[in-house]
């Protein structure tokens, strides 16, 4: 039965003061308007709720079983209200949020722990994706927001450059050139190369080999990984050299160094989200994001 909340509020007060007087008064109307609700109530629910004499109001058997329902029935409808509320001022909720493994080392948890200290009954959901997954994610609506590394996105994707760095030789520490301070990449012309998927991010790709090419020779790329860290453990392995954000020389990977080179390229990390459709739990976490990053 679909009960008026305005009637079970009515009802409260008149059980609880146990007097129609007393009850109009608290609830701001007159005596008239409450008996004739009280009335209403107990014809919707076809039964007696109250015994009234002139001096005296007595909740029946049936009365007092619809007090103890219509309190967490009104108790439920305003947390209901409440939790509509927050949503729409996009303080509660879920958002999920794709990442890079990269990100690790460019501030992403001082990101998340901004989003739970600010929306702490948002449930915040992250995904280790590559960009190119991210990417498509965020198309079709499975992803809130995303940081990638540099890449095209379609039109109806929003991009928000965060971080620009350099790239470092990636090598293993057993390699002749390990303990250098410094290297020209034209002495890895004959090293066996590790480079981030082609078929997941062309553009990283590409990046990399025209590094090599301006370098003055064609790399041997023997590998290809999905994720920069696995680049990095690849080399750790010895299974060859890499070229590889500076970031990573914070990852704490041990059996690798990473040394400085000439180069003009840049790694660069973005945030991605779809306008479509517009939301105030993303905005709010969009807006925390630039404040992190200063852009």
């Amino acid at each position: 039965m679909d009960l008026d909340p305005r009637l079970l509020r009515y009802f409260v007060a008149v059980a609880e003061e146990l007097n129609f007087s007393r009850a109009a008064h608290r609830l701001h109307i007159s005596q008239p308007p409450l008996s004739y609700a009280i009335k209403q109530l107990e014809s919707a629910i076809q039964a007696q709720l109250l015994v009234r004499t002139s001096r005296h109001v007595e909740l029946t058997a049936a009365g007092r079983a619809l007090y103890n329902e219509s309190l967490f029935l009104l108790r439920k409808n305003a947390d209901v209200q409440k939790l509509i509320q927050r949503i729409d001022a996009g303080l509660h909720g879920q958002i999920k949020i794709g990442f890079v493994g990269s990100m690790l080392y460019r501030r992403l948890s001082e990101v998340i722990t901004l989003f739970q200290q600010h929306y702490p009954d948002i449930e915040h959901v992250l995904l280790e994706l590559n960009s190119a997954e991210q990417i498509e994610l965020i198309e079709h609506g499975g992803l809130d927001i995303g940081f990638i590394h540099a890449n095209p996105v379609p039109s109806a994707i929003s991009r928000l450059d965060l971080v620009s760095e350099s790239f470092s030789i990636c090598l293993p520490d057993t390699h002749p050139l390990a303990d250098e301070a410094y290297l020209d990449l034209n002495e890895l012309a004959q090293d066996d190369f590790i480079f981030f998927s082609r078929s997941f991010s062309p553009s990283y790709y590409e990046t990399l080999l025209s590094m090599c090419l301006q370098a003055g020779f064609f790399p041997k790329v023997k590998n290809e990984a999905r994720h920069w860290l696995s680049v990095a453990s690849l080399v750790s392995q010895g299974m060859g050299v890499s070229i590889v954000p500076e970031c990573l020389s914070r990852s704490g990977l041990s059996g690798i160094r990473f040394l400085p080179f000439e180069h003009e390229q840049k790694s660069i990390c973005s945030l991605i989200w779809s306008e479509l459709p517009p939301s105030q739990i993303k905005e709010k976490h969009i807006k925390l994001v630039r404040n992190v990053y200063g852009c």
